[in-house]
C-alpha cells in the first residue's frame, strides 16, 4: 500500500532505528531507508527525495527543510521539535508531527525521584557509606525537612506535570502550578488538590521547582539569574525538559555560591548529552553532593520505547493515507499540506 513512499528514517547523532522500530515499520507495510549522516551537506541529498522524514534528534536546519521539496511530514520520534525549523516547515506545506505523550510517566518518575534523592541527601549518605565516615550521613540528615511538609513548584502544567503533581500530592505535598494559558480549565488541577498561581508565587514559595514545559522563545532561560534569586536558598531546581529552559551560568553560579539547596538536572544547554561518551568531570556541578545529574534519560522505559515507535508510525500511517494524524499530535496545526489531508472520523 506504501511501497511507492519514500520513508527516511535519520539515525544521527547516537538514535540508531532498533530491530524492534523496524519490524514495527514493516508490520505496518511501511519500507524504510536508515540514514546516519548530519551536517547538512551530507543530508540534503538523502532527504531531497523523502516523502517522510522519520528522526529523534538529528538537527533539520531551514536549509534542510527546504532541500526536502517532496516531502509531506517530519515525523519527530519525541516530543521536542526545538532542533527542527517548524516555522519553514509550515511555509512549505510540511506536517510536523510528534509523540508528545509517550515518556510523561517516565519523566514525572524521574523528578519524583530526583526530588526524593534530594530531600533524603540519598547521595551523601552512598559516600558516606563508601568512605566509611557514617558519622557524615547522620550529621547531614538532621537538616532534611519532612517531605509532607515541602512545596513543590510545578513550572508548566501539561500531561507529565499532572503526572507529577498526582504522585507529590501522594506523598503529601503541597503543589502549586502554572502555565502559559491563565484561562485554561482548571478542573484537573482542582481534582488534584493542586493551587495555579504564577511563576513568582512558585519561585518564592516552593522547597522544589519542576520544569515541565517545551523550550522555545519565550521559555528560553526563563530561570535566570533574577528567577534564582527569588527562590529560597534551601530549595531546590529540577529540570527533565529542556536544557536552555535554564540559565545554566547562573545556575552554576548560585549552586557553587551556596544560594540554592540543590539540583536535579537531566537536560543541558553548554554540554552535548546526545553521544556515546564524554570527558569525566566535565559539567562544572558534576560530584557535587547536593545536585544530581543524568545525561536525558528521564523518558527511558520499555513502554516509553513502545509508545514512541507506534505513536510516529501511526502518525506516518495517517498522513500517508491521506488524512490527519490525532490533533494532539501535530506540531503547526496552521499548516497547509503540500497534499491535502482529511480530517478524521
Amino acid at each position: 500500500m506504501f511501497a511507492q513512499y519514500k520513508i527516511v528514517r535519520l539515525t544521527a547523532p547516537i538514535f540508531a532505528a532498533s530491530e524492534a522500530e523496524l519490524g514495527n515499520f514493516a508490520a505496518r507495510g511501511l519500507s524504510v531507508t536508515v540514514v546516519d549522516a548530519e551536517h547538512p551537506d551530507e543530508l540534503i541529498p538523502l532527504v531531497a527525495d523523502a516523502d517522510i522524514v522519520a528522526l529523534v534528534g538529528t538537527k533539520l536546519p531551514t536549509r534542510v527543510v527546504e532541500a526536502m521539496t517532496q516531502c509531506r511530514a517530519i515525523a519527530r520520534m519525541g516530543a521536542g521539535t526545538d532542533k527542527i525549523d517548524v516555522v519553514r516547515a509550515t511555509e512549505l506545506g510540511i506536517v510536523v508531527a510528534n509523540t508528545p505523550y509517550f515518556c510523561v510517566e517516565e519523566q514525572a518518575d524521574h523528578a519524583m525521584a530526583m526530588l526524593l534523592s534530594l530531600a533524603r541527601k540519598l547521595t551523601v549518605a552512598q559516600h558516606a557509606m563508601a568512605e566509611g565516615d557514617l558519622m557524615r550521613a547522620r550529621r547531614a540528615v538532621g537538616s532534611n525537612q519532612r517531605v509532607s511538609a515541602c512545596t513543590l513548584g510545578l513550572v508548566g502544567f501539561g500531561r507529565s506535570a499532572v503526572h507529577a503533581a498526582r504522585r507529590a500530592r501522594g506523598f503529601g505535598m503541597r503543589v502549586l502550578a502554572t502555565r502559559n494559558n491563565k484561562r485554561a480549565p482548571t478542573d484537573e488541577a482542582d481534582a488534584l488538590g493542586v493551587i495555579m498561581t504564577d511563576l513568582d508565587t512558585i519561585l518564592r514559595e516552593s522547597d522544589y521547582v519542576s520544569l515541565h514545559l517545551p523550550l522555545n522563545a519565550a521559555s528560553y532561560h526563563m530561570i535566570d539569574g533574577p528567577a534564582l534569586q527569588k527562590m529560597k536558598p534551601t530549595a531546590c531546581l529540577i529540570n527533565t525538559s529542556r536544557g536552555a529552559l535554564v540559565d545554566e551560568p547562573a545556575l552554576i553560579e548560585a549552586l557553587q555560591q551556596g544560594r540554592l539547596g540543590g539540583a536535579g538536572i537531566d537536560t543541558y544547554e553548554l554540554i552535548d548529552v546526545f553521544t556515546e561518551q564524554l570527558p569525566p568531570r566535565l559539567h562544572p556541578l558534576t560530584g557535587m553532593e547536593n545536585v544530581i545529574l543524568t545525561p536525558h534519560v528521564a523518558a527511558g522505559s520499555v513502554q516509553a520505547g513502545e509508545d514512541i515507535r507506534t505513536t510516529a508510525i501511526e502518525n506516518i500511517v495517517d498522513i500517508l493515507s491521506g488524512r490527519w494524524p490525532p490533533h494532539e499530535n501535530i506540531v503547526n496545526p496552521t499548516v497547509i499540506p503540500r497534499f491535502p489531508l482529511a480530517e478524521r472520523d
